[in-house]
């Protein structure tokens, strides 16, 4: 690839390195005495540059920084990223933000087809991996680097990258030598289970033109989490709450959302508790990632060459992990037997050559990728209105007089099982860097399929009397889109379904959905060197992208006491949503536009760059399943969102300065975002997840970093990182009065920092270098929601780290101690059901990690 460095093009710079969190410490070396920072040269712009010469922030954790910070998943490397949050709660189940553009983490239960696409796009190399609801948690093993590009970087990434992308760029086949490293390690986890990891790299030449590499990991990561003892029952349910019951996170219920049956005499209902006696277990929440990744390259000749490299990875999960902060530390109350089961494989091949001066890339990537994850579903209780209709007798929920008889116990889960399929292509050119117009230019296309099937079990529904005092249980219920059964009654008619029915016994609804999203877009960025200091940057891409649902989100309402499918409720997705459908919702969620960027970069020497960036971005619409119902002062809830749009102005700065040994780079932003999108529960509008536009807002911040290499030191390197928000919601745009103008944005921290030191030295009379490093990261606290009845604060945190070792030329030791200080560190929260859910960075822990090459 071309390498388009401007001041190197003008004769000058030796100095462009990550950011400042990110510097691994220099060696000491006896006949050097004046240190430089090393040059880090990046793929932001889809070109190879030195980072000090891109002129948006970029931040790049390089290998051995990835490899000296211990960071193996997505859970590591956020904590070392200030501007970066995510919300989430746990392995493969996060998402991410950048520059505090969010609104509230999708739950488990809408993670696949009704969750929005995400803002800031994930990749790994060249090929996009977002996905909506949640992305995939790739295992960081054998990385070049991680780059992080804050900002809107939609003319060259595309729609997921409103707020920024992250990229996993790997190590790639070397024709040079055969060559391997193996890793492995050990950790003890205060209150909770040890981890152990291991990892093995080789590098194996074929011919003077063929090479293949490959990297096999597995990691145990032991629990931290106890699940105890409890009971609860139907008694607590939203359906009995009244009017003005303060919630834990101090919104009190209004009188529209007082239970349905607040004020009824429940001293004759007999309520059977559900017991988790038979889940107790402590440290429940381990984790293992077990997968690799098999690499080949050809170089066709001078100018071509082939790259193909297959991973596969699979996630086991069990527990949850995140904690009740009103139980003891680190417990929850869980009564049924969560677990994900995540696996995917990936395939993905680049092309590239020239033609004459013109570079020429091609590159295409599939996806597939499996989730069988079951939920415990029993927090529902406690805003679910109609719940009690499912596990209690006819005459405890529509009662002739006082409600007598019985509600089963509350212990309730999802079944959930999704499958993504994902295709895409991009082809893109690129002009000789070394001159002084560039040109960047390509198309891409995007083809997902999302299959999901969640079956929501109520156990006691079987044992329900019905209205007549005798019958039990629920009629077989039958998909919506399956007719050969009901035929054409109420809501049924034909549609996509994948299985045909009747439902397993004990579940009460079932959402049968296919979804697909077909992306499609035209970029391109053009740079001129107006002069040897000025440089001016424009790009543009056109999009084109629809999102359609087939299926259905099944219900048993009506059912109870029945022997027949009523088929009376619920919602028939491939009806709703079909071509000339009768309830006026659009058959698609389709949108299509250009959006801009607009850069000028100003170098007025060799160790000093500064820049002007104004950038568009968006994120595409959905559809809504639960379209059309009815809440409060007038509102409806829209059959398909907008899409949500940011503008970006940026000001910011790069300087190696004291002859290369000191870096510094900060950016001030002002960012406008339009039509926000959220994903909102409301039982008083409807018993099921949607998206709205929710409000615009405002985002003003102010980031930096530094890496220094004091002089007085020859082999200490102290770096550091901080980044400060001010966010807030400047117009509502849904009517529910439950987003408000002035407040917060979610997972938005007014103030967040790294702090770093390293020191290395020769150990006496051996060929060792030895190192200590202490570390700190710190960040002020947040909301974890936009939404006031479903909002809730996080603590602020402070966590401290310490690592020390030796390193030979084939073999390293270190020993490292993680968050020494045992800080309960807020990293995410949930309050959809009205119940506070903590997700906690992990617990001191204390190992080591042993490394060999040869």
């Amino acid at each position: 690839m071309y390498i388009s460095t401007p001041s190197a093009r003008r004769g000058a710079v030796a100095a462009a390195v990550a950011l400042a969190l990110h510097a691994p410490g220099a060696h000491a070396q006896k006949q050097k005495p004046k240190r430089h920072i090393e040059e880090v040269v990046v793929t932001a712009t889809k070109v190879e540059e030195s980072l000090q010469d891109v002129p948006i922030a970029v931040t790049a954790l390089m290998g051995d920084t990835i490899e000296a910070l211990g960071i193996d998943n997505f859970a590591d490397y956020v904590l070392q990223l200030p501007g970066v949050t995510a919300g989430g709660s746990g392995p493969g189940q996060n998402t991410v933000y950048i520059r505090g553009v969010a609104s509230t983490t999708p739950n488990l239960t809408t993670a696949g087809v009704a969750g929005l696409a995400p803002n800031v796009a994930f990749y790994l190399d060249d090929q996009p991996l977002s996905q909506p609801g949640r992305n995939l948690d790739v295992y960081a093993a054998d990385l070049k680097r991680i780059e992080v590009l804050a900002g809107p970087q939609g003319t060259l990434f595309g729609a997921s990258s409103q707020a920024g992308n992250m990229r996993l760029i790997t190590n790639k086949p070397d024709m040079g030598e055969l060559y391997g490293n193996v890793k492995l390690g050990a950790a003890s986890v205060a209150h909770g289970d040890m981890n152990s990891n291991f990892e093995a790299v080789l590098n194996l030449p074929i011919s003077e033109t063929v090479a293949l590499r490959g990297v096999f990991y597995t990691d145990t990561q032991g629990g931290y989490i106890d699940n105890v003892a409890g009971t609860r029952d139907a008694s607590e349910s939203g359906r009995f709450r009244p009017e003005g019951t303060v919630r834990a996170n101090g919104v009190p219920v209004t009188a529209q959302r007082a239970g349905f049956q607040s004020t009824a005499d429940l001293s004759a209902v007999n309520f059977i508790s559900a017991d988790n006696s038979a889940f107790v277990e402590k440290d429940f929440n381990e984790a293992t990632y077990t997968g690799g990744r098999l690499s080949a390259r050809w170089d066709i000749d001078e100018d071509w060459s082939l790259l193909v490299a297959h991973m596969e990875q699979s996630l086991d999960v069990d527990g949850v992990f995140f904690a009740d902060p009103t139980l003891n530390d680190l417990e929850i109350q869980r009564f049924s037997q969560d677990s994900v089961k995540d696996k995917f494989s990936n395939t993905a091949w680049t092309l590239e050559g020239f033609v004459r001066e013109l570079q020429v890339v091609y590159s295409g990537a599939y996806t597939d990728r499996e989730t069988d994850q079951i939920v415990d579903y029993s927090d529902y209780l406690f805003v679910g209105q109609y719940l009690p209709y499912y596990i209690c007798d006819g005459s405890v929920t529509y009662p002739a007089a006082a409600p007598t008889g019985t509600c089963q116990a509350p212990n309730l889960l999802v079944d959930s099982a999704t499958q993504t399929k994902v295709t895409s292509h991009e082809f893109r050119i690129t002009t000789d860097q070394a001159k002084a117009f560039r040109l960047t230019a390509g198309a891409f296309y995007q083809d997902l399929e999302l299959t999901e099937l969640n079956d929501f079990t109520y156990p006691g529904s079987v044992n329900v009397v019905g209205f007549d005092g005798v019958s039990t249980g629920f009629a077989p219920n039958y998909p919506l889109t399956n007719i050969s059964v009901t035929g054409e009654i109420n809501n049924a008619q034909a549609g996509y379904f994948s299985d045909a029915g009747p439902f397993p016994e004990g579940v009460i609804f079932r959402n049968d959905v296919l979804r697909t999203d077909e992306q499609f877009g035209i970029f391109g960025e053009a740079k001129f060197d107006v002069s040897d200091t000025l440089e001016l940057t424009v790009g543009a891409r056109y999009y084109d992208i629809e999102v359609d649902f087939e299926g259905s989100a099944n219900s048993s309402f009506f059912n109870l006491g029945q022997t027949e499918d009523a088929q009376a409720f619920g919602t028939n997705i491939s009806a709703q949503f079909a071509p000339d459908n009768t309830v006026g919702a659009p058959d698609k969620a389709a949108t299509d536009g250009v959006i801009f960027k607009f850069t000028s970069a100003w170098r007025p020497n060799a160790d000093k760059m500064y820049y002007f960036t104004w950038s568009e971005g968006f994120r595409p619409g959905l559809l809504n399943r639960p379209g059309g119902a009815a809440g409060p002062n007038n509102f409806t809830v829209p059959y398909a969102l907008d899409t949500d749009n940011v503008t970006n102005w940026e000001l910011g700065f790069k300087s190696s300065l004291l002859d290369t040994t000191l870096q510094l780079n900060a950016s001030v932003f002002y960012i406008d975002v339009e039509n926000l999108q959220t994903t909102i529960f409301d039982p008083s509008i409807t018993n099921l997840f949607f998206s709205d536009n929710a409000a615009d807002a405002e985002i003003i911040g102010l980031e930096g970093d530094f890496v220094w290499l004091p002089e007085f030191s020859q082999g200490l390197t102290v770096s550091g990182a901080f980044s400060i928000l001010d966010t807030e919601i400047t117009n509502v745009i849904t009517p529910t009065n439950d987003v408000r103008r002035g407040d917060e944005l979610a997972y938005a921290p007014e103030f967040q920092g790294t702090l770093r030191a390293r020191y290395e030295w020769d150990w006496t009379n051996t060929n060792l270098i030895a190192h200590v490093m202490p570390m700190l990261s710190f960040s002020s606290g947040a909301f974890s929601d936009i939404v006031t009845i479903n909002r809730d604060d996080m603590d602020s945190w402070t966590i401290l780290g310490v690592t020390a070792g030796v390193t030979a030329d084939r073999w390293s030791a270190e020993l490292f101690a993680d968050n020494v200080t045992d800080e309960r560190a807020e990293v995410a929260r949930d309050f959809v059901f009205d119940r506070q859910r903590v997700t906690y960075s992990r617990p001191r822990t204390i190992g080591v990690r042993l490394g060999f090459k040869f």
